[in-house]
């Protein structure tokens, strides 16, 4: 295949992402592809929230979560695996800038985390169900044990 996977991962949650990271490399690995990493930060700066932080918040936040996704790649495929993974942070809704990124960069595959669904979650539908439902490559949900 020799294309794109790409793993969409909270890294808030490090301990729950790291076998959707895992899964996602070896995914990658098979095929060949192109690993690439994302997480997806809050937009803030559009509503009448952004006004209550300081100028270059939305910056700094940025840059936390780069080396955030960073170390967790690093944590859990290793320094030389982390070298050659593309990381993506992304601002907005986590299913929208998913679907942008998997799109933008030619995805494949998108590698997705599921948690364990509340009820709201039949109501409103989790982000993992919205990136399988409007997605124009295959999706791989890991779920958790």
């Amino acid at each position: 295949m020799s294309g794109v996977v790409l793993c969409a991962l909270d890294i808030s949650q490090p301990d729950h992402e790291a076998p959707v990271l895992r899964r996602a490399a070896q995914l990658a690995k098979l095929d060949g592809a192109r690993l690439d990493v994302m997480t997806v930060l809050p937009d803030y700066g559009t509503s009448m929230v952004g006004s209550y932080f300081k100028e270059g918040f939305h910056d700094k936040l940025e840059s936390e979560a780069a080396k955030s996704l960073s170390d967790l790649v690093e944590k859990t495929l290793g320094a030389e695996e982390n070298a050659s993974v593309r990381h993506v942070v992304a601002t907005g809704t986590v299913y929208e800038q998913v679907l942008k990124v998997a799109k933008t960069d030619g995805a494949d595959l998108i590698v997705i985390g599921s948690h364990r669904p509340v009820l709201r979650d039949y109501l409103l539908g989790p982000n993992a169900s919205r990136v399988v439902r409007h997605s124009n490559c295959s999706v791989y949900v890991v779920r958790d044990a």
